[in-house]
């Protein structure tokens, strides 16, 4: 038993330092990806996707949810699920014409 933990170790560190020897050579072609990715960033109009006042409608979906007091739309079941309440947040955001990006699906 004490030769099988002997030969993990060592089985462990063999590939710890192929894996280190990996990383330092592909070093110069990572950071040429990260430099290309800041430029993409940096492209970006606004530093905002969401305006605050969207976030706000969220924020009191939110609050109507852990009330119980949040229906959904046509059936009016209670919403129990947090990501449903905050869609149902950002699609009356988006009603009312604020800042929120386009639904993805």
């Amino acid at each position: 038993m004490a030769t099988r933990k002997a030969a993990k170790k060592r089985s462990s560190s063999t590939r710890k330092s192929a894996s280190s020897s990996r990383k330092s050579g592909s070093s110069k072609s990572s950071s040429a990806k990260k430099s290309s990715a800041r430029k993409s960033s940096s492209r970006k109009s606004s530093g905002r996707k969401y305006s605050p006042s969207a976030s706000k409608n969220v924020e009191t979906e939110m609050r109507e949810m852990k009330k119980g007091k949040l229906k959904s739309g046509r059936s009016g079941k209670k919403v129990t699920n947090p990501k449903q309440a905050i869609a149902i947040g950002l699609s009356k955001a988006r009603r009312e014409g604020k800042k929120v990006p386009p639904k993805e699906s």
